[in-house]
C-alpha cells in the first residue's frame, strides 16, 4: 500500500509540476521578468512554444544570416565591384541624373525616406521603396513579387517611365561608350563588352552583398542576456506569443517571405493596389503583398506598400484592431475580386504597456547603417 501512495504521489507530482511547466512556458501574463529571462537564456529550441495559426509557414528567430556570396572569391568580388559601381552611376538612367541609389540610399538603410519614390521628371511612383538590406534571401522581388531574381528585377526601375525612364535597347552601348567602365567589365567578365545582361548581373551581384549589420538581438542570441532590456524582453516574447507577430514576421530575418492582404488594397477607390493579384491573376491573391522582414525596421519609414503610415505607434494601432476590413456595397456581393483580409490577421489586443514593449523590441533589431565609397565614377 505504501509503494502504491508513494507512486501516486510520485505521478501526481510529476503532473503539477508538468502544469506549472505549460503555465511558465506558455502563459504569458503569469510570466515574471526574471521568469522571461531564464526562459529565453536557454536556446532557441527551449523556448516558450510561439503562437502560431495552422498553415502559418513558420521558421524559429536566430541570429542575422550571412550573405550567400563568397567574397573572398576574387571573381565573385570583382563582379560585386562592378555592380557597385553602376549602382551609383545616375548614368544608367535616361536623364543621367538618377541612380539605383537615389532610391536606395546607404545611409537611409538602403531605402529614400519618402512615402512612394520619386523618379523621371519628378513623377510619383505608387509604391514605397523597400530596403535592400538581406535583399539576397527573398524568393521573389518587388512589393507584388513580379520578379524571380535580383537579375530579372533590374530592369524593370531602369526601365519604367516614373523611375529612371532608360531606353533598354540603347544602354549597353551607352556605357561602352565610357571608356573609364573598360577594364572593370574585363575583370568582372574577362572582356570589355558591355551588355544589358552583364550589367544585371552585376548589379545582382552587388545586391546579394548587401546585408544589416548585427543587432542587441543578435547579441541576446549569442548569449550576452544583457543585450536586451526587460521592456525589450517582453517585446520578444508578446511578439511570439500574444501578440502573434510570429506567424508572419518569423525567422532569423523576421519574414515568413510570403504575401499576405492587410486590408489596404483600397478596392474599388482612388489609391486601388491589387498586389500579388496583377501578376498571378487569380482571384485569392488580391491585395496580397510580400512580407518584408523587421530588421532595422524602426529605421525605414514610413512602412507598407503604399507608405501609408510614418510612424510605428499608427502601425500597431491598425494591427490592435485587426486591420481594415472591406465595406462590401451590395453591388459587389458576388464580385471574385472583392478583397479578403489574411486569416492570420486578427487583432492584437494589446494594453499601451505592450505596444510600448513590441516597439521596443523593435528598436533592439536596429543596426548602424554601413559606410559604403564610390571614390570616382568612370569617365
Amino acid at each position: 500500500m505504501n509503494k502504491i501512495l508513494a507512486s501516486l504521489a510520485l505521478i501526481l507530482g510529476g503532473l503539477i509540476f508538468f502544469s506549472f511547466q505549460s503555465t511558465e512556458f506558455n502563459n504569458y501574463e503569469e510570466l515574471s521578468i526574471d521568469s522571461l529571462r531564464q526562459v529565453y537564456a536557454k536556446p532557441t529550441t527551449e523556448w516558450p512554444k510561439p503562437n502560431v495559426d495552422k498553415g502559418a509557414v513558420f521558421t524559429e528567430l536566430g541570429e542575422l544570416p550571412p550573405s550567400p556570396l563568397d567574397l573572398k572569391n576574387d571573381s565573385i568580388k570583382k563582379v560585386v565591384e562592378l555592380g557597385k559601381i553602376l549602382f551609383f552611376d545616375p548614368r544608367l538612367s535616361g536623364s543621367n541624373q538618377i541612380s539605383c541609389s537615389s532610391c536606395h540610399a546607404p545611409d537611409l538603410h538602403w531605402t529614400d525616406g519618402r512615402q512612394v519614390s520619386i523618379g523621371h521628371d519628378h513623377l510619383a511612383n505608387i509604391r514605397n521603396a523597400p530596403t535592400l538590406e538581406n535583399v539576397w534571401f527573398y524568393k521573389k522581388l518587388f512589393w507584388d513579387g513580379r520578379a524571380n531574381s535580383l537579375e530579372e528585377q533590374g530592369e524593370s526601375p531602369i526601365a519604367a517611365h516614373n523611375e529612371m525612364h532608360q531606353d533598354m535597347k540603347v544602354l549597353g552601348k551607352k556605357l561602352s561608350k565610357i571608356k573609364g567602365y573598360k577594364p572593370y567589365f574585363i575583370d568582372a567578365f574577362g572582356s570589355a563588352q558591355v551588355t544589358n545582361k552583364r550589367i544585371f548581373e552585376s548589379l545582382a551581384t552587388f545586391q546579394r552583398s548587401i546585408v544589416s549589420r548585427r543587432t542587441p538581438f543578435d547579441r541576446f542570441l549569442a548569449k550576452d542576456k544583457k543585450a536586451l532590456s526587460d521592456q525589450q524582453l517582453m517585446g520578444l516574447h508578446l511578439i511570439r506569443t500574444k501578440a502573434r507577430c510570429i506567424n508572419c514576421h518569423n525567422g532569423p530575418l523576421f519574414t515568413d517571405n510570403e504575401f499576405h492582404n492587410d486590408g489596404l488594397t483600397y478596392y474599388g477607390r482612388k489609391y486601388e493596389d491589387l498586389g500579388l493579384y496583377n501578376v498571378t491573376k487569380k482571384p485569392e491573391d488580391v491585395g496580397k503583398f510580400k512580407t518584408p522582414g523587421l530588421r532595422n525596421v524602426m529605421k525605414t519609414a514610413p512602412w507598407f506598400h503604399n507608405g501609408l503610415f510614418p510612424d510605428m505607434d499608427g502601425v500597431l494601432n491598425m494591427y490592435n484592431v485587426g486591420m481594415p476590413n472591406q465595406r462590401v456595397k451590395p453591388e459587389q456581393a458576388n464580385d471574385p475580386l472583392l478583397p479578403k483580409n489574411d486569416k492570420l490577421l486578427r487583432g492584437l489586443k494589446l494594453s499601451n504597456a505592450e505596444k510600448d514593449a513590441v516597439v521596443s523590441f523593435l528598436d533592439a533589431l536596429s543596426s548602424p547603417t554601413v559606410l559604403v565609397r564610390v571614390e570616382q565614377l568612370p569617365k
